[in-house]
């Protein structure tokens, strides 16, 4: 399994104006929409980063057509059922 080189890990600032940005949108059609959004610039590298640690730690959903989605609640078996009813 090759590993990615990092040339920049985000500062907690960016995370936060990231996931804000999805949190109050509710949904982005896609990365580029999301990232053109932002209202300070960011690497390319880093946001991706940051959408990657969203998605692990389920705040985010990323759905097959590309759309990104704000999905963070406390109950888990909400999300596993949302999940499982939108066949996403």
């Amino acid at each position: 399994m090759p590993t990615k080189t990092v040339l920049h890990y985000p500062r907690l600032d960016t995370v936060l104006m990231i996931e804000g940005a999805i949190k109050n949108a509710k949904e982005y059609s896609s990365k580029a929409a999301l990232w053109k959004s932002l209202p300070k610039k960011v690497m390319y590298q880093t946001f991706c980063l940051v959408l990657e640690y969203l998605e692990q730690s389920n705040k985010i959903l990323i759905t097959k057509d590309k759309r990104i989605m704000w999905i963070f609640a406390d109950n888990r078996k909400l999300q596993k059922l949302l999940k499982e009813s939108v066949g996403i």
